[in-house]
C-alpha cells in the first residue's frame, strides 16, 4: 500500500467547488479513498482543521459544533459525517457568515436520501462530488484488466495478487455489513443482506423484477425495495433508470440494477483471476458494468438512462445533453460488428451518436453515426464525444 496514486482530475473538480461554494460535499463508498483525496486537497491550503468523526476524540471535539465550528478558519474537513448528521443542521448558518472564514470539505459514506433528515440543510449552499474507486484515467490503460478483475477500491486494486485482494474485500463486505449498516441505524440481519447482495450479483445488468427476486428471497416486494435501497444508498448498487417516449412501441419502464464495483461482482460471484473471467457465463454483464462505470465517471450521473424494447432492442447507456441523445453500448466481443438494435435505437431516439466500449485495442467506424472504441481511447477524446459542449462533469449543485 506504499503505492500513491494522485487523483488530479478529482482534486481539480473539488478545488474548483471549494473556490464557488461555501460547503463541498464529496460522496462515495467507504474505502473509495474520500479521506486521501481530501488530505491531497487540504495541501493547497495555509489553515485547515479536520475532524475524522470514525475517532472518538473528533466526536467529542464536536458535542458542541456551533462554538467549535464557528471559530475555525481556512479549509475544515469533516469526515463520515453520516455519523453524525446534525451537524448539516449547524453547517446552514456558518455556510452564510458574510465575509466567511471558512470553506467546509464534508466526506459521506451515505447519500443523502439514506439519511433522513438532512436532505435540504444545504440547498443552494453546497456543491457535491460522487467519486468511485480509481478509474482507468487513474491507474493507466495498460492496468485495464487489473482494474476489471480486482475493482476501483484503492486497497482491493494495490493488493499484491489475487487471493489479497479477496481476502480484503471479504472483510470490507463483513465490516460493511456487520458495522456501516448498523451505524445508519438500519435493523436489517447482516446474513439477509448478504444474502441478498449475492443475489444481486446474479441479476447484474439486467431489469429489476422486485417480485421475482422477493419470491427467492421469500419476502414482499417492498421489503426487497428497501434492501435495494439501502445497497444503492450507500453506493454498493447502481439502479440505472429506463428511458421511454411516444415512439409507438412497447418500452421497459423498470430499471436495471449493476453491481457498481467490478471487484465485489467477482467476489461475489467467486471469480479471482482473468482466466476464471473468460470463462464464466458473466463474462459479458461484467465487461458492461465495468466499462459503463468508467463512463458514468467521466461523464457523470446525470440524465443518464438505459433503453430497451419489449421486442428486444435496446441500448445499454444514453446520456441527454441540450436535447440531444448520445449512446453508448458495451460489447465484449473482440470484434464488435452493426446490429439491427443498433439500427433500430439510431433511428427510433433521434441519436447524434453512438459509442461501443469494448476490450480492444482500436478505434474504427462501422455507420457514419456508429464508432468502436477502446476504454483508453473513450479518455483519451473524451472532451470529443458531446460536441456541443464540456459534457457533465461530476460535480453538480
Amino acid at each position: 500500500m506504499q503505492h500513491l496514486i494522485k487523483r488530479l482530475r478529482l482534486i481539480k473538480q473539488i478545488l474548483l467547488c471549494i473556490k464557488e461554494s461555501p460547503v463541498t460535499v464529496i460522496l462515495g463508498a467507504r474505502q473509495t479513498g474520500k479521506t486521501t483525496l481530501a488530505r491531497m486537497v487540504a495541501k493547497e491550503f495555509k489553515r485547515k482543521e479536520i475532524f475524522d468523526l470514525e475517532e472518538a476524540a473528533s466526536r467529542r471535539a464536536l458535542e458542541n459544533p456551533d462554538a467549535v465550528l464557528d471559530g475555525c478558519r481556512g479549509l475544515v474537513i469533516i469526515d463520515e459525517i453520516q455519523r453524525m448528521p446534525s451537524l448539516f443542521e449547524v453547517l446552514r448558518p456558518l455556510c452564510d457568515r458574510r465575509p466567511n472564514p471558512a470553506k467546509f470539505l464534508v466526506l459521506g459514506s451515505a447519500s443523502f436520501s439514506l439519511i433522513k433528515g438532512i436532505s435540504e440543510s444545504l440547498a443552494g449552499r453546497a456543491l457535491f462530488v460522487k467519486i468511485s474507486g480509481f478509474s482507468v484515467d487513474e491507474t493507466g490503460p495498460e492496468q485495464i484488466n487489473k482494474l476489471w478483475i480486482k475493482g476501483g477500491f484503492p486497497r482491493s486494486y494495490l493488493s499484491a495478487g489475487a487471493g489479497a485482494s479477496h481476502r480484503w474485500l471479504e472483510a470490507f463486505i463483513t465490516t460493511f455489513l456487520e458495522r456501516d449498516i448498523p451505524q445508519l441505524g438500519i435493523r436489517v440481519p447482516s446474513e439477509t443482506l448478504r444474502r441478498f447482495w449475492m443475489m444481486l450479483a446474479h441479476y447484474h445488468g439486467q431489469i429489476l423484477n422486485f417480485c421475482e427476486l422477493a419470491r427467492s428471497m421469500d419476502v414482499t416486494p417492498n421489503t426487497v425495495r428497501h434492501y435495494i435501497d439501502i445497497l444503492n444508498g450507500s453506493f454498493m448498487v447502481r439502479v440505472l433508470p429506463p428511458w421511454y417516449e411516444n415512439i409507438k412501441k412497447r418500452q421497459i419502464k423498470a430499471p436495471k440494477i449493476y453491481i457498481r464495483d467490478s471487484g465485489i461482482l467477482h467476489y461475489l460471484l467467486g471469480i479471482q483471476t482473468m482466466r476464471q473471467l473468460y470463462s464464466n457465463p458473466r463474462y459479458g454483464s461484467s465487461w458492461e458494468g465495468f466499462a459503463m462505470e468508467q463512463i458514468l465517471n467521466i461523464y457523470g450521473e446525470q440524465n443518464a438512462y438505459f433503453w430497451s424494447t419489449q421486442r428486444g432492442a435496446e441500448l445499454d447507456l444514453m446520456f441527454i445533453r441540450k436535447n440531444k441523445k448520445y449512446g453508448f453500448e458495451f460489447k465484449s466481443s473482440q470484434a464488435p460488428s452493426m446490429t439491427r438494435s443498433m439500427h433500430i435505437a439510431l433511428e427510433d431516439l433521434q441519436l447524434e451518436s453512438l459509442r461501443v466500449i469494448y476490450p480492444g485495442a482500436k478505434t474504427y467506424k462501422i455507420h457514419k453515426k456508429v464508432e468502436i472504441l477502446s476504454l483508453n481511447a473513450v479518455q483519451n477524446s473524451r472532451h470529443l464525444l458531446f460536441p456541443q459542449g464540456k459534457g457533465a462533469g461530476r460535480f453538480s449543485a
